[in-house]
């Protein structure tokens, strides 16, 4: 197929568990305080999926509210795309047991890797498949379980992670692209320094590495808000520059919500003001590649953006991987 389409974004949803779990309740597992978790990382509270639930059930769950909001039907969709860090299984992929639990019997179905980037990574993948003329209709879906990998006695980070499922439908069209553009960048170097070390083909599960604790998420986090600030900032006017627009024309910035200092520091760097900053990580803490998209769709519902306004999304994560996109709602 030689003739070039676009993209539209035509709904958006997000699924968070009725769990909460506040820095009250942290101060009776870990050696921690309300005042010293709020200081360091702005995080109030984040939700906790049930012992029964996987990442695909947070999903669907996502998936159902942005299908409805598109106005389609779930066989519709040919193309599943699932962000996560957190998968059901090794494989099968997520995005195959969301495609099953929706009732979808077509389309291709896969996860995207990419830790906290891997919502805008996504999306990457999703403009190139419809632009290509080969899918119509993309379910894409950043889902997290990271209370799952989340070592509970380790108080510097146990205080960070929530779970919770954000999914943007897209829909190849004639019309004008709502996917204005999208930056994506990684720097492998620097894969020791926010991991889960074990559970792959590297180590394996042993008696061993589930007693020292290998099997949940270690972070330096020094070094990761270094970067994250810098590439973030980098990020931004990377993806501006790339679709021809100033920072002044866009209406919302949704940076990756890891930490209220790294937001801080990069509202800072750019010299934007405040209310052009979404932030919720306050009630969610970092659902990884959930958090952006989760943002968007609130922002969306308390109208802080509304329909031909232009986002731009930002993530930093693992890897290290770092993305940023300019979006038309």
């Amino acid at each position: 197929m030689d003739k070039k389409f676009g993209v539209e974004i035509i709904g958006v949803g997000s699924y968070l568990p009725e769990k909460i779990l506040t820095n009250a309740d942290l101060e009776k597992m870990v050696d921690t305080s309300d005042e010293w978790i709020t200081t360091r990382t702005g995080i109030k509270e984040r939700r906790i999926a049930d012992k029964d639930s996987a990442t695909s059930d947070l999903a669907v769950n996502a998936a159902k509210k942005a299908i409805e909001n598109a106005g389609i039907k779930p066989e519709d969709i040919d193309l599943i795309i699932v962000a996560t860090i957190t998968p059901d299984l090794q494989f099968p992929s997520t995005a195959c047991f969301v495609q099953k639990k929706l009732g979808i019997k077509k389309g291709a179905c896969f996860d995207i890797s990419a830790a906290c980037s891997g919502f805008i990574y996504g999306l990457g993948c999703a403009k190139s498949m419809l632009e290509s003329g080969y899918f119509s209709m993309c379910l894409l879906i950043g889902a997290e379980t990271l209370s799952r990998v989340t070592n509970w006695k380790d108080r510097s980070t146990c205080v960070l992670f929530g779970d919770g499922a954000g999914a943007m439908i897209l829909k190849r069209t004639d019309k004008e692209n709502n996917i204005l553009s999208i930056y994506l960048d990684s720097d492998g170097t620097y894969t020791d320094i926010l991991m889960i070390p074990a559970g792959g083909s590297k180590l394996p599960a042993t008696v061993e590495t589930v007693q020292k604790d290998m099997h949940f998420i270690q972070m330096n986090g020094k070094e990761v808000f270094k970067f994250a600030v810098t590439k973030m900032v980098e990020a931004i006017y990377k993806a501006l520059e790339m679709c021809n627009k100033k920072i002044e024309e866009i209406s919302l910035i949704i940076p990756h919500q890891a930490n209220m200092r790294i937001i801080d520091a990069m509202k800072e760097r750019l010299n934007v003001p405040p209310e052009k900053i979404f932030v919720n990580l306050q009630k969610y803490g970092n659902m990884s590649s959930a958090t952006t998209i989760v943002a968007l769709d609130e922002a969306i519902n308390q109208q802080i953006v509304k329909k031909g306004d232009l986002v731009e999304l930002v993530a930093f994560g693992g890897g290290l991987t770092w993305a940023s996109t300019v979006i038309r709602l």
